[in-house]
């Protein structure tokens, strides 16, 4: 055994990365599954989600003309609800809710439940049952945005169609009493639709219509659809671009790269590669906050006394991995 190998299996070495005893193991990936033989199971198309995607990115393009005629508080407002929203996605969804890679207070779990509410990409509960199903049947049959299965299916296809079966089947024997103790969680779904009514659309458009007499046109146009097709989009390279194009410095042997536009699109969730092999690390990243605003964020929130006890990969462990799977494309610093 080598000196790297021996330094992991000391520290909990897992099939998908290292995971700490206190983290949940429901996102690390399952070697033991197999997909089945035979013909796959015909695609179904669901129109009402071709139809509504369709609309909705033909009204962002209309919201980009717009957007010269938007007042620059305007601007500066839909810029906000594109951070507060992603911060929704990935300071919670992701890294909170998914991962568990760090403990939030109650007051930051309920402006993250709101934040997730605008950014409106299903609720907390099913957002983080689909990515732990992702991680452990990433590029599988039960994985929902499988990359193998083309960009176009894992940037948006998967939404337009029925769930595969597997990841039905897998996605309910998922482990998740953590995310039904949740009454942030929980408060979220029961209320999910008047509340994406009030925080994603509502809201995002009447500020700038009373607080400062934009027009109810450009309102709704910039700061409610255009942003919330951007925050999808970025939401979706994830998925799609960090799966097919990037470096591989931590582990060759999977599909996550890490992709810089990803990272500065997704603010901070573009370093893939590093995810996929160690998921618990709250900063998604060996280089804390560099390029990395969610992590900035959490921080912060650290600061402040509404975060703590942030998961973080070791120096020494990063670097025994990168000498055991990486594709020597690793830089430090």
């Amino acid at each position: 055994m080598t000196e790297a190998e021996a330094l992991e299996n000391e520290q909990h070495k897992s099939s998908n990365g290292d995971v700490p005893p206190e983290a949940t193991r429901e996102d690390v990936f399952d070697h033991t599954y197999k997909e089945k033989e035979g013909p796959k199971p015909p695609v179904v198309i669901v129109w009402r989600n071709v139809i509504l995607m369709s609309l909705l990115h033909i009204s962002a393009l209309y919201g980009i003309f717009l957007i010269p005629s938007a007042s620059s508080l305007t601007l500066l407002w839909s810029t906000l609800c594109f951070f507060i929203s992603a911060l929704g996605i990935t300071a919670g969804a992701h890294r909170l809710w998914s991962h568990r890679s760090y403990k939030a207070s109650l007051p930051l779990r309920v402006f993250l439940g709101i934040a997730n509410t605008m950014a409106f990409q299903n609720d907390i509960y099913e957002w983080a049952r689909d990515h732990r199903v992702h991680h452990k049947y990433s590029e599988t049959d039960a994985d929902p945005h499988n990359a193998v299965r083309g960009f176009f299916f894992a940037h948006i296809g998967w939404l337009l169609v029925r769930k595969h079966p597997d990841v039905i089947e897998k996605g309910r024997k998922l482990e998740l009493n953590d995310l039904l103790s949740d009454k942030v969680v929980m408060f979220q779904r029961k209320y999910y639709k008047p509340s994406v009514l009030l925080m994603c659309f509502f809201i995002p458009t009447i500020v700038p219509w009373y607080m400062w007499g934009e027009s109810l046109l450009v309102s709704y146009f910039v700061p409610a659809l255009l942003r919330y097709t951007l925050v999808l989009n970025a939401t979706w390279l994830v998925n799609s671009a960090a799966h097919m194009w990037g470096n591989k410095p931590y582990d060759k042997n999977i599909n996550p790269r890490e992709n810089k536009f990803v990272t500065f699109s997704a603010i901070g969730e573009g370093f893939h590669n590093y995810h996929h092999t160690f998921p618990y690390d709250y900063a998604t990243s060996e280089f804390g906050c560099k390029l990395n605003l969610t992590t900035c964020f959490i921080d912060f929130m650290c600061f402040l006394g509404l975060a703590k006890d942030c998961k973080r990969v070791s120096h020494e462990l990063v670097l025994a991995r990168v000498q055991r799977t990486g594709d020597g494309s690793h830089r430090s610093g």
